[in-house]
């Protein structure tokens, strides 16, 4: 009998949840009455509804965070309506902090902190038929060397099909006032030794698509080593995705980092902005010089696949503040720069700056900004499509050799804005743009906008093209086709990053 239901809406299929795993892991002897059930964002609800109820459990457990904090909360709606004696307890980012600007009245309890002992408790009290009074459970922070690890609960479908998210400590040196990391600033570090044992099992099981969560994975050197060193033992094809710090970079990491073949190292870097005022404003240390050293190594001397931030709508920063900074990093390097619009979560200070910018935010999720005093509605809503059409275009790697003839005078910012508008002008979309559609307004944009000659636009344009085997020529490029035999094949999982 499943007297548990673990449950959650990851944002994608390929995603798998960490946090179900670790509650399950801990629930000691009702972990045989217990199972986990995922599902993805926009799913119908009442069908997820049915299928967890399927196994009649007394308490559900359901992860929640700000991309399904909706979904969430119609599925709590829906359970109650049809089976108002099952107990639900919320647990997650979104349900941790208050204010809930999606309503979660209808559940039973709801855990604010890491839930792997107050769950387990929880549990055990509702079972043994002491139900807590407080429908709101502080939890405070666990002792990670306490807690037994999920990964031996990775399913054989999950190494098969999706991303094995590992972490190595909790916690954020920074205090960066737009991240909820920022608020639990002790860091505490598992047990080193039983995590090599972790990655071992997990190995041995098939598994090659690793992604760690630590927000500062470079930060402590002894485990970043240990933890490269595991992966440098290994034979590639393998897949291992950072977040890291951009001005950390000692000289034994560096040297390891230039080991790693192709396709293999993916690191994300949080830059936000180069503006160290606009820095300041958010409690975001900002070491210019060195962050530049790195990354500008990390370009020409590694192989590894870089992730950049920058985020629109930071307090006191113009759009032509951010213009700046997207030329620069364009400047120093040719990977993924992800452009995000500034997102206020309950439990964050960034309300402390609403006044003096006017900073005026959804209550909806994701809680993006709508305007403030340096950025207008309308221009908020123009840079949300530059992102996406950054993201389809750029980011994609789809269009790598094509690309630099939009910005020849290295003003990106400026060029890129010029062609979103004209795109959006043309779509009246963002959404179901095929790949070769955006090839084509590409080409057309370039050809009659840009005034470059056909020939110019379609021998990189070609190129970009054939990097996926099987690719079709559009009829438009044909006459400038050379040689058809210049076809690439990627890893399936990995197409993007090796396009880069």
């Amino acid at each position: 009998m499943n007297n548990i239901v673990l449950t959650t809406f990851n944002s994608r299929y390929s995603h798998s949840s960490i946090a179900l795993r670790y509650l399950y892991a801990n629930l000691h002897a009702f972990q045989n009455q217990a199972k986990i059930i995922e599902f993805v964002i926009n799913e119908n609800v009442q069908s997820c509804a049915e299928k967890i109820l399927k196994y009649k459990p007394k308490i559900i457990g359901i992860a929640t965070y700000i991309w399904n904090a909706q979904d969430v909360a119609q599925l709590l709606h829906v359970i109650k309506k049809v089976s108002p004696e099952t107990i639900i307890v919320l647990g997650g980012p979104e349900a941790s902090h208050l204010p809930h600007r999606v309503n979660f009245d209808e559940a039973n309890y709801i855990v604010q902190g890491e839930g792997e002992v107050v769950f387990y408790e929880l549990c055990r009290d509702i079972f043994a038929g002491n139900s807590p009074q407080n429908r709101i459970i502080s939890a405070k922070m666990v002792n990670v060397r306490n807690i037994k690890l999920p990964y031996m609960y990775y399913n054989d479908n999950d190494i098969a099909n999706r991303h094995i998210y590992i972490e190595t400590s909790r916690g954020c040196p920074f205090l960066c006032e737009f991240c909820l990391s920022s608020i639990d600033e002790k860091m505490r570090n598992f047990d080193l030794e039983l995590l090599l044992e972790e990655l071992e099992a997990l190995w041995q099981r098939g598994v090659r698509d690793f992604k760690f969560i630590d927000r500062t994975f470079n930060t402590n050197m002894r485990y970043a080593n240990a933890i490269l060193d595991f992966f440098l033992s290994k034979e590639s094809p393998y897949f291992a995705h950072f977040e890291v710090i951009p001005d950390h970079f000692p000289e034994a990491l560096k040297q390891k980092l230039k080991l790693f073949p192709a396709n293999s190292l993916q690191l994300e870097i949080g830059i936000q902005t180069l503006d160290i005022e606009i820095a300041k404003n958010i409690n975001r240390p900002l070491k210019l010089k060195k962050i530049k050293e790195n990354i500008h190594f990390l370009e020409t001397q590694t192989k590894a696949h870089m992730h950049l931030d920058l985020i629109v709508g930071l307090p006191g920063e113009s759009l032509k503040g951010l213009g700046r900074n997207l030329d620069e990093l364009c400047c120093v390097s040719h990977s993924e720069i992800q452009i995000g619009i500034l997102k206020k979560l309950s439990g964050t200070t960034l309300n402390r700056h609403d006044k003096e910018f006017a900073m005026v935010y959804s209550d909806i999720p994701p809680y993006d900004l709508l305007k403030n005093d340096l950025v207008s509605f309308s221009q908020m809503q123009e840079m949300k499509r530059f992102a996406r059409f950054w993201d389809l275009l750029y980011n994609s790697g789809n269009f790598k050799a094509t690309l630099p003839l939009l910005w020849q005078d290295k003003k990106v910012f400026d060029n890129f804005s010029a062609l979103s508008l004209w795109i959006y002008k043309q779509t009246a979309s963002t959404w179901k743009i095929s790949l070769d559609r955006l090839a084509q307004l590409l080409y057309e944009y370039l050809l009659h906008v840009k005034g470059h000659k056909a020939q110019e636009i379609a021998e990189p344009m070609i190129e970009d093209l054939l990097k996926i085997k099987g690719r079709k020529i559009p009829d438009y490029l044909k006459p400038y086709v050379k040689n058809l035999q210049t076809t690439h094949s990627f890893n399936a999982k990995h197409k993007r990053q090796a396009k880069h």
